[in-house]
């Protein structure tokens, strides 16, 4: 059971790509199976999260259900899990969300349903890590990949017409937008630390 409560996260990353690998083994003509599969991994990965809020302690003000997966430990880039009381209910409100698009679009999506569905759960995959990854530049690269999936839903599935202009609008102004944001952020840490350091040495050599 300590096992699984610490995994909890990892099985709740993975349920939509076991949803794709399942999708992509089942014939494009077979809609109503494609749907039916499709929100069925959903439904579970909602209730999955809402295990993670059942067996959440208020108590810990540290992030809890923490896992590490090693990737490039050489350069300390690695898969690190974990969420607080704030990211459990983006995770919740999430996983309720790509459910509830998911039976929204039952009847009205009936062109490229294979691809439509492959794309939501991708996306439900990347916005789970958005709200677990404890890692910043593991953080960053799910934040941007989700822009692919809502790139494509957006410009293939959209209800105007010009649909494919909004997808590149979306797409060039969260990349970009989120692109610089971040630089301007880690030059800004890194003045104000190196800043920070001049003050202390002035601070230390002040007697002499």
């Amino acid at each position: 059971m300590l096992l699984l409560l610490h995994n909890m996260l990892n099985f709740l990353l993975f349920i939509p790509l076991v949803g794709i690998f399942v999708l992509l083994l089942i014939p494009s003509q077979n809609k109503i199976l494609l749907k039916q599969v499709s929100l069925f991994c959903a439904s579970l990965t909602f209730n999955f999260s809402l295990f993670l809020w059942l067996f959440f302690d208020k108590s810990v003000g540290s992030f809890q259900y923490v896992s590490k997966l090693f990737w490039l430990p050489f350069f300390n880039i690695n898969l690190h899990l974990g969420i607080d009381g704030i990211s459990l209910f983006f995770l919740i409100l999430t996983t309720l969300l790509i459910y509830i698009c998911l039976l929204a679009s039952w009847a009205s999506i009936n062109q490229d349903v294979k691809y439509y569905l492959i794309f939501f759960l991708l996306m439900e995959f990347f916005l789970i890590g958005v709200f677990c990854v404890l890692d910043l530049l593991i953080f960053y690269i799910f934040f941007e990949c989700v822009l692919i999936p809502m790139f494509f839903i957006i410009g293939l599935w959209g209800s105007r017409e010009r649909k494919i202009r909004a997808a590149y609008f979306f797409f060039f102004f969260i990349f970009f937008g989120f692109f610089f944001f971040f630089f301007f952020f880690f030059y800004s840490f890194r003045f104000c630390f190196d800043a920070f350091v001049y003050y202390l040495y002035i601070l230390s050599n002040w007697d002499h």
